[in-house]
């Protein structure tokens, strides 16, 4: 019997568990984000410290950056690897155990310097930035050896909605928290309960059964991972397309932050009722998550994604158009789609590129390149809020989630769907 047939028995005998433990590791850690979020907890104990908006701004920047950056790094020791999980397991400690140490900073925070207390904070949350892009890569690569590329769409869909059902009932119980206690037992509570689920999403995440990849068929790392970089940007145009098209989605969601504040400011909506429109986000992004996924493996990710793109488009046009606080609850239900378009669907169609040796690249390259647009988006945003007003931002978004859908259904090709097998050969010559 084959090797190759052997991997496949394999995954075919551990799909379902293998489903399952990863759902609920994805949803573990939703629930822990749910109680140290980057938009609303941290942001809030770190204005115990500091006024500056500035900072407290930083604070999802540096999160998102950490995410995408270092990924064309780690590509070129994630594609030697036999086994994915290892790798996963060691790099994902240092994105879990930075909560653990703004549980010791909230505890201790009315004795520290305020000022470092502040540069503790920001330290573990470059950390905990910088430990979720080295896993990021190795991570994507071992779902894409797991599942099947026609059930990507499904998992990454229903992981999604996982994260953020828990994450949602965590922010519950956090605000709770927060409105009940006093400092420091207040934010401490919080992220000991972040790190308790992160625990819990470890041990998920452990579980996942991976076969060995075939080591015979993998170019030993002769080429460094700049090579490898040029070849892929060089020859594979379609990829170069893609990465142009994700840049350009980051702007057609750059209004989707500022409803709630426009609402706010223009329409004076209480906060009851803004608290109903971050709901009806959650539960409408659970419902996208759920149905374009599946609709995904169905059809084609990219097409999907059109539709998240036109719906985004769509979102900032009510809301720029709105008459009344009433009709954000539609633009807020056509972001959720536009959420998932953007940062969901993407990976069941970039991890398409290339086989088992090149996939780490294709990963890397694609978040790497991708960025600077996903940092620059929200500050190009606020700026325009600031400076001509929230009109303009939402123009912006208008106009970049058309251009997205016209690339998306017009340019933009599917690649191939690799086969759920880790022993394709790598390129004889990378460098060719």
């Amino acid at each position: 019997m084959s090797q190759e047939h052997n991997h496949a028995a394999f995954l075919a005998r551990y799909l379902r568990f293998n489903f399952t433990v990863n759902l609920l590791d994805g949803g573990f850690f939703g629930f822990a984000l749910g109680f140290a979020s980057f938009f609303t907890i941290l942001p809030l104990f770190v204005s115990q410290m500091t006024d500056s908006a500035l900072l407290i701004g930083l604070i999802p920047a540096i999160h998102g950056a950490g995410w995408q950056l270092p990924q064309l790094v780690t590509a070129g020791w994630v594609s030697q690897a036999k086994r994915y999980k290892p790798l996963v397991l060691w790099t994902t400690l240092h994105e879990r155990l930075p909560f653990l140490g703004l549980a010791l900073v909230a505890w201790f925070l009315p004795q520290l310097d305020v000022q470092f207390a502040l540069i503790l904070t920001f330290a573990l949350l470059i950390w905990q930035g910088v430990g979720g892009g080295f896993t990021a890569n190795p991570w994507t690569s071992l779902i894409s050896k797991i599942i099947p590329g026609e059930l990507h769409g499904t998992f990454f869909g229903a992981q999604n909605a996982a994260f953020s059902a828990l994450e949602g009932l965590a922010a519950i119980l956090a605000g709770l928290t927060l409105d009940r206690l006093d400092g420091p037992l207040d934010f401490t509570l919080c992220f000991l309960a972040a790190c308790f689920a992160l625990v819990v999403s470890y041990v998920f995440l452990a579980l996942t059964r991976e076969p060995d990849s075939n080591p015979e068929n993998f170019t030993p790392a002769t080429y460094s991972f700049l090579t490898q970089a040029k070849r892929i940007l060089r020859n594979n145009r379609n990829f170069n397309l893609y990465i142009g098209v994700g840049s350009l989605a980051q702007f057609a969601g750059m209004g989707f932050s500022f409803y709630i504040i426009y609402a706010v400011w223009h329409f004076g909506i209480s906060d009851l009722v803004a608290g109903y429109m971050t709901g009806a986000f959650l539960v409408s992004t659970i419902l996208a998550s759920l149905w374009m996924g599946r609709l995904a493996d169905r059809w084609s990710p990219r097409h999907v994604m059109s539709i998240g793109a036109l719906a985004s488009s769509a979102s900032a046009g009510i809301a720029w158009l709105a008459p009344s606080a009433d009709w954000l609850y539609l633009a807020v239900v056509l972001a959720s789609m536009g959420v998932v378009a953007i940062w969901t669907l993407p990976i069941p169609f970039m991890v398409r590129f290339g086989n088992d040796f090149e996939r780490p690249y294709y990963i890397g390259l694609a978040n790497t390149f991708i960025a600077p647009a996903t940092i620059l988006a929200p500050i190009l945003g606020g700026w325009l809020a600031d400076v001509v007003g929230f009109q303009a931002t939402f123009l912006v978004s208008v106009v970049s989630g058309l251009v997205t859908a016209v690339l998306l259904v017009f340019a933009l090709k599917d690649p191939p769907l690799q086969p759920a097998l880790a022993a394709q050969a790598a390129p004889r010559n990378p460098a060719k």
